[in-house]
């Protein structure tokens, strides 16, 4: 007897509950985009269309501290993505490709465990630990930080690519007399590109708009994107924050789509 297929739109209020939450994730959003194009300074009165308040961003009272700020990200961001990268293609490599060795599950499990522990856990814990050692805080403990939290976000999708390509590959190269560095190197990394990209745009999106972590390990005086947003946002919500937002939102709209059809051609090919 063949199995029903299950299918969870047949069940009386699905399309509903679907729609109420894409409402309750998007209409806010949607709300901080229409007004960072407000001509008020108001920030619930409309007055027109503008774009005033994102040449306030660049040139404005405020727009030297959020260019620093944006600097500080995006170096960040660009650091902490490489080296997790980095260090998640060679976790991805010894889990996948290094067969079973001792303390492999406890070791998949270290790599998983950022992803399951709630962020404010790790926030904590990250600033006593920099505290217990006296390490003084700043933009080097924000960034040590983000490479230790990035990783399993880039090992993701690095890991899902290998676990598609069949060790065929491999073999054939070795038995063609290239060593095992030279298989990975000229077969098996380049198989594994989209994933790796995918993985570092993943690591960098995620850096670049961290904000609980960063607030807790940055030093007095350092701030990041998110950081100076919050800061702005305690003296009053003003549109240049929405500008702000918008541009932000925006940007790791466009990563993340990058990081998805990089994937898709990947496995494409």
């Amino acid at each position: 007897m063949a199995a029903r297929k299950f299918d969870v739109k047949a069940y009386p209020g699905f399309a509903q509950i679907t729609v109420l939450c894409l409402l309750i994730l998007y209409v806010p959003l949607m709300v901080v985009m229409i007004y960072s194009f407000n001509a008020s300074a108001s920030i619930v009165v409309w007055e027109g269309f503008s774009l005033r308040w994102y040449k306030d961003v660049f040139v404005g009272p405020e727009s030297a501290k959020f260019k620093v700020a944006a600097r500080n990200s995006f170096v960040i961001a660009i650091i902490a993505a490489t080296v997790s990268t980095t260090i998640a293609t060679f976790a991805a490599t010894a889990m996948i490709r290094g067969g079973r060795f001792r303390l492999r599950l406890v070791s998949l499990g270290l790599i998983s465990l950022p992803l399951m522990v709630p962020e404010i856990v790790t926030a904590v814990a990250t600033l006593i630990f920099f505290n217990s050692i006296g390490f003084e805080r700043g933009l080097l403990t924000i960034l040590l930080a983000h490479i230790a939290f990035c990783i399993p976000f880039a090992y993701l999708p690095i890991a899902a690519r290998m676990q598609g390509i069949e060790d065929t590959y491999e073999q054939a190269a070795m038995d063609l007399y290239a060593t095992k560095r030279q298989a990975f190197t000229k077969i098996l990394l380049p198989l594994m590109m989209p994933g790796i990209i995918s993985g570092f745009l993943l690591a960098f999106i995620i850096s670049l708009d961290d904000f609980i972590i960063t607030n807790f390990v940055k030093g007095a005086g350092v701030e990041t994107l998110p950081t100076a947003i919050f800061g702005a946002v305690k003296q009053g919500i003003k549109p240049n924050i929405m500008a702000i937002s918008t541009m932000l939102l925006a940007f790791s709209i466009v990563m993340v789509t990058i990081s998805y059809f990089v994937s898709k051609s990947g496995d494409k090919k």
